[in-house]
């Protein structure tokens, strides 16, 4: 059955109400849910819980938005519902009145500053890029059954870089051998990249489908 949050007939429900629903000590739990914070340049800045990511849209100091960039303002959400928002980009909170759709991520609306970070290129932290996922057969590992693989390989001239390393299980490992995807028929399940400023504040293991967009960016 799928989640509405709609007013009852010509009632308009005072927005105050619904935030303060939206607060109950009944969705204690999802409140300390994680959602993900972009600038207004859509860069990532932080991670938040949903407590904070809703007070932020009330203020009308950030809005919603979906992987598509469609972005939401708290009035768009109070009578939208859940079937007409993108799957997996909202966290139905329950009201007196119904569910309201909470964002897994928000856009501030003029903050443009970037967190003076960056990311210490290591082993682990590729497996974290790449979630732990082999980049040849897609299945997932635990650590110790993973290596790393040069796309290029270092014989011929490949470099140890975010943009030419992967994470590879042991069998891909030893099939790809020296040979590059193309050669091996072995094509990548996506493109090796430096992953963003604030990589290092989310365990991408346990990512959120609808932060993936936003998370990485060319090097």
């Amino acid at each position: 059955m799928p989640f509405r949050f709609a007013p009852v007939g010509p009632i308009i429900i005072d927005r105050r109400f619904i935030f303060r629903s939206v607060l109950d000590i009944d969705n204690l739990d999802s409140l300390y849910k994680k959602v993900l914070v972009l600038n207004r340049c859509f860069l990532p800045v932080h991670i938040t819980t949903v407590k904070r990511a809703v007070s932020l849209l009330f203020l009308e100091a950030a809005k919603g938005v979906d992987v598509q960039y469609q972005t939401y303002t708290w009035e768009q959400l109070m009578y939208n519902s859940l079937e007409n928002l993108p799957e997996d980009c909202f966290l139905p909170l329950r009201t007196t009145s119904g569910f309201f759709p909470v964002p897994k991520v928000i856009v501030l609306n003029d903050y443009d500053q970037l967190p003076k970070r960056s990311v210490r290129f290591s082993r682990t932290h590729v497996f974290m890029r790449d979630q732990y996922t082999c980049q040849y057969c897609g299945d997932e590992f635990p650590k110790a059954k993973l290596n790393l693989d040069h796309v290029v390989p270092r014989s011929r001239g490949g470099k140890t870089t975010w943009d030419n390393l992967v994470t590879s299980c042991h069998d891909c490992n030893r099939k790809k051998a020296n040979l590059t995807p193309q050669e091996a028929s072995m094509p990548l399940r996506s493109r090796p990249r430096k992953p963003a400023g604030t990589f290092g504040l989310v365990n991408l293991r346990k990512i959120q489908e609808s932060w993936t967009p936003f998370l990485l960016v060319d090097s």
